[in-house]
């Protein structure tokens, strides 16, 4: 089988911490040279942990190591399940069609369970997610149609009520300077009291 048609199995387990009220999902990891952890959002150019640092501490670089070429995996956990995020993707198996991590160049094999997921987290009303391609998935996979970035959708999955998110990518691709993306992700925060400040 030729590489860029290898399946490929999501390589991390779900972050699901006691609690948890939030469901960030985005899409898949990226080829494994490029993780600087072994937890979501690994890759040094993809500023999501920068957008964090930014929202709740006005730190950029508070999830990054003092060299700031890796990020600090043990103080992201502790924050997120502090804050009660839990953390997966949309998909659990694609097929990289140009090798890279692009969403446009991901063919999803097979989606996240999403039904098992919520019965695992009793607790979430919101999902959010992190880019187009994961708000596709999970706008299929609900039935709800897709929100504008920025914006969120409310729907009923198996007689839960919950609202789903869409947040601009962390991807440095996304063309939207980093603070700007942050304060949309801060409006989120707020409207779903994880941002209390």
């Amino acid at each position: 089988m030729q590489n860029n048609q290898t399946v490929e199995k999501h390589p991390l387990p779900p972050f699901f911490p006691a609690g948890a009220r939030l469901l960030m999902l985005g899409s898949f990891p990226p080829a494994r040279k490029r993780w600087k952890m072994e937890f979501y959002y690994p890759n040094l150019q993809n500023d999501m942990w920068r957008i964090f640092g930014l929202v709740f501490f006005r730190d950029r670089d508070y999830f990054l190591t003092a060299d700031r070429r890796e990020f600090r995996e043990e103080r992201i956990r502790e924050f997120l399940t502090e804050k009660g995020i839990a953390i997966s993707d949309t998909a659990g198996e694609v097929i990289r069609q140009k090798g890279t991590a692009s969403d446009k160049f991901l063919q999803v094999v097979k989606t996240i369970p999403l039904e098992e997921v919520l019965t695992e987290l009793p607790d979430c009303r919101f999902l959010v997610t992190t880019g187009e391609k994961a708000t596709d998935i999970l706008s299929e996979l609900t039935g709800a149609g897709a929100p504008p970035v920025g914006g969120y959708t409310d729907l009923c999955y198996r007689e839960r009520p919950l609202r789903l998110y869409r947040m601009p990518s962390s991807s440095r691709a996304y063309p939207k300077p980093l603070e700007e993306k942050a304060a949309v992700y801060a409006e989120m925060f707020r409207q779903t009291g994880i941002f209390t400040f």
